[in-house]
């Protein structure tokens, strides 16, 4: 069978199922969120201070990262569920997310004494980030695995990947909640880490189980 066909096929094919591929992932993406939701509130919840912190532009500013790469990841992962279809246009929203934070970094550079730019990138919660952030998104990991496997990418590995980013975005925003390292040269560094580590499983993930 030619590769045109055979995408042709497993297009027919996901757009065969009892619940189409579209609605699939908007019901995996409650799904993820209400899943998200109860492991953060279990497990530590919201800053004791954050009534006061929801006025400060930092605190403000970790959601203005992370809520952009969780958007343009659901995007991407959708458009690369469904074979065939182009992926240019989502896949540069991506990039959304990395320029924000790097502006970010460069603002708190110019207001921040050199001094105090190690303290700021340390924090004091790291561990706790590296933590809690891979804890929260590995539920929703799990549920948009399952349905790359309910749809057909052609690119199983850059699909998990994507599917990592996703729930490392997801992720990454409830806890903005409870973290109470604001700069963004702390989230640069260690949100970019713990979602990395999510990143790293849903290619693990995609090559193992999503495979055709």
């Amino acid at each position: 069978m030619k590769t045109d066909d055979l995408i042709r096929a497993l297009d027919a094919d996901a757009h065969s199922r009892a619940m189409p591929l579209g609605s699939a992932w908007w019901v995996a993406a409650g799904a993820a969120t209400a899943i998200a939701a109860v492991v953060f509130w279990l497990a530590i919840g919201p800053r004791t201070d954050i009534a006061t912190a929801m006025h400060t532009m930092r605190f403000l500013a970790k959601f203005v990262f992370t809520t952009p790469l969780a958007v343009s990841a659901f995007a991407l992962i959708r458009v690369l569920s469904t074979p065939g279809a182009s992926t240019s246009r989502a896949a540069a929203w991506m990039i959304a997310a990395p320029l924000l934070v790097i502006v970010a970094m460069v603002l708190e550079l110019l207001s921040v004494p050199e001094a105090d730019w190690g303290t700021r990138l340390i924090g004091s919660n790291l561990v706790i980030c590296l933590t809690f952030i891979p804890l929260i998104g590995i539920g929703p990991l799990a549920i948009f695995l399952a349905v790359l496997r309910y749809g057909a990418p052609t690119r199983p590995v850059l699909a998990g990947t994507v599917a990592g980013l996703l729930a490392g975005g997801l992720a990454a925003t409830f806890y903005a909640a409870h973290c109470f390292d604001d700069s963004p040269l702390f989230v640069a560094t260690w949100y970019t880490i713990a979602i990395a580590i999510l990143a790293a499983l849903g290619a693990l993930g995609g090559r193992l189980l999503v495979r055709w």
